[in-house]
Order: C-alpha cells, then sequence, then structure tokens
C-alpha cells in the first residue's frame, strides 16, 4: 500500500514568517531574489519615485520586498511583492502587516529567467493578476534590452513603449511621475 503525504496549504500568516521576498500563489510560498542589475534598476526607480511622493505628499513608493496581500485570485494568487511599486490608499492597521489591496502601480523589472516564450506567458499572467485586483498600471522594465512598457489596465494589451534618450510616466497611476529612462538603466 503506498500513502501519500499531503502538504498542507500555506497561508499569508505563513507567508508573514519567510525571511526574504515572497509571494503566496495556489497555497504555495514562492521564493523571489533580486540580482545585481535588476536590483539596480529597481533601486533607481524606488530612489526617484520616493522624491515624488515626498515632494507631492501623495501616495508611498515602497522598495523591493514590499507585500500585498489580496483576496485570493481565480489563478491562485494571494499576494504580491512588486520590485517597486506605489500605493496611494489606506494603509494596514498595523505597519508590520502587508499591505490589503493591490499597489496602485506596480513596477516588475526582468531578471534573467524572466526571457523566453515561457516567461512571457507567466509575466502576462501576472499583469493580469494585477488588473483584476484592482492595480492601474503596471512597468515592465528589461534591463537588456533597456525598454520600459507601461501596461494600463484600461488598455492592457496595448503597452506604451519608452527607450534611452525618452521620459517614461506612469499615468494616470502616479500623477505628475515623470523619469528618464537613461537615470532608470543608470549603472
Amino acid at each position: 500500500m503506498m500513502s501519500t503525504l499531503t502538504i498542507p496549504r500555506a497561508t499569508l500568516d505563513d507567508l508573514y514568517r519567510v525571511e526574504g521576498k515572497a509571494e503566496l500563489i495556489n497555497g504555495r510560498i514562492v521564493p523571489m531574489a533580486s540580482r545585481h542589475l535588476p536590483s539596480t534598476v529597481a533601486g533607481n526607480i524606488f530612489v526617484d519615485l520616493r522624491i515624488h511622493t515626498k515632494k507631492t505628499k501623495k501616495g508611498r513608493a515602497y522598495a523591493d520586498g514590499a507585500g500585498f496581500a489580496v483576496s485570493e485570485m481565480p489563478s491562485g494568487r494571494e499576494s504580491f511583492a512588486p520590485d517597486t511599486s506605489y500605493y496611494d490608499g489606506p494603509l494596514p492597521a498595523s505597519f508590520m502587516r502587508f499591505i490589503e489591496g493591490p499597489p496602485t502601480c506596480a513596477i516588475e523589472v526582468r531578471s534573467e529567467n524572466d526571457y523566453g516564450d515561457g516567461a512571457e506567458e507567466l509575466l502576462a499572467a501576472k499583469r493580469t493578476d494585477y488588473f483584476l485586483a484592482g492595480t492601474l498600471a503596471v512597468w515592465d522594465v528589461d534591463p537588456q534590452a533597456e525598454t520600459i512598457r507601461l501596461y494600463l489596465a484600461s488598455s492592457p494589451s496595448e503597452p506604451t513603449l519608452f527607450r534611452r534618450g525618452e521620459v517614461a510616466h506612469a499615468e494616470p497611476a502616479v500623477p505628475g511621475w515623470r523619469m528618464s529612462v537613461d537615470e532608470v538603466f543608470a549603472r
């Protein structure tokens, strides 16, 4: 007789106990690690976005690893941990907890495993989850091509492409914020 081992479904409480960046998807904790170039690019964006929020006194900028808890989605996702994010909504009752709800703008910086057909499908599925949860804009930041694709909930299949020499934005999610693409990819 063969026995089967049933692994208990992970919860948000389990996710709170994880050191480092991770997301909760289909009852599984999925660890995520940032590498040198993607982390540098995400940091550049965070610093600029943080300056904008301090200047405008509107919304909050979050660095890599901030957690956003959402009701379980059809995909099984229950959380997001974007590389950088902007949030303009109610803060959690306990500042030590995840933000309840999606980021207003999510910034995802590609790492070495985020290329190829399979990766494109996963990135598109995550954008779909963001938009279903209520995120208004998603930046798909490509450090290899040095481009930014702005996807909007209002037109999720028609991204705006920003290249070096141009100035990117995240309207309407982050009103008034502009960042030079050259600064995004400054090393």
